[in-house]
């Protein structure tokens, strides 16, 4: 064999073994580190990405935010069109078997309890699709002074859209179902809140991160471009009627979501 041969199958042998180090380190290091960000809130960088459920289990990723008082956040979202949740009792887990049984509304169907810092959402809202609580729109929120923006508290949250009851895959228990685009929901939770002029700013911050084959507590499928969303509520609910101003996110970040937002359309 030539000399030239050896040392050109040489280079080749040793770009193979360095092709999958150099992806392993732009995939997983450098990629995900220009995806990070939090210029907008810096206290997020800390903060929880996921929800658990009572087994301990992970549960529906964090998706959303708003800042505002409690009075604020449940005015906003009635002037949405969105109804607060009822706790659950025996009555209401009665209503809600039987709405769906029958396909008889129930716009206000307790949620199951999921737990962000040791303890269950602090409100859950809703929006009824349908005629049964089969199918619906609904968010659960946790309440943060630490996370609190001009004296307002921070609401981290969880919209997902229930697409039907059934038996979960993980706990053998009769629950809702997720849609797996809950990057979708969070855009309609958005929109609903700035067409009912409360939301003065919206911004980004990086949540669980880009994920394509994610699973809930339930072990239903999600995926994600990762972002947390987040809006800035006016002052006393003030209605607006110009569009709320959206602060910019970093250049990678754009561009990765654009590139999300083509592979959503194969999901």
């Amino acid at each position: 064999m030539r000399p030239s041969q050896t040392k050109w199958r040489r280079r080749a042998v040793g770009a193979l073994l360095v092709a999958p180090l150099g992806y392993a380190v732009l995939a997983y290091g450098v990629a995900p580190a220009l995806w990070r960000h939090y210029e907008h809130h810096p206290a997020m960088e800390g903060a929880p990405k996921k929800t658990t459920t009572a087994a301990g289990l992970p549960g529906d990723p964090l998706n959303i935010g708003l800042v505002g008082r409690q009075e604020e956040v449940v005015r906003a979202f009635l002037t949405a069109g969105w109804a607060p949740a009822d706790p659950i009792t025996l009555r209401t887990s009665l209503a809600i078997v039987e709405s769906v049984l029958l396909r008889r509304a129930d716009p206000t169907a307790p949620v199951s309890p999921l737990f962000l810092w040791g303890r269950r959402q602090d409100l859950a809202f809703e929006q009824a699709v349908g005629a049964s609580a089969r199918e619906r729109h609904h968010v659960r929120l946790w309440r943060s002074d630490a996370l609190g923006v001009d004296g307002r508290p921070f609401w981290l949250g969880a919209a997902t859209f229930d697409r039907g009851v059934g038996i979960g895959h993980r706990t053998g228990q009769v629950t809702h179902h997720i849609a797996p685009d809950i990057d979708a929901e969070r855009a309609a939770l958005m929109t609903d809140l700035v067409r009912a002029g409360q939301v003065t700013h919206l911004y980004q911050v990086t949540g669980v991160g880009p994920t394509l084959l994610g699973r809930n507590g339930e072990g239903d499928r999600y995926f994600t471009d990762g972002e947390v969303t987040v809006a800035v509520l006016s002052h006393g609910n003030a209605p607006r009627s110009q569009p709320p101003e959206r602060l910019p996110n970093p250049a990678p970040v754009t561009l990765k979501n654009r590139v999300w937002a083509w592979a959503r359309t194969l999901l």
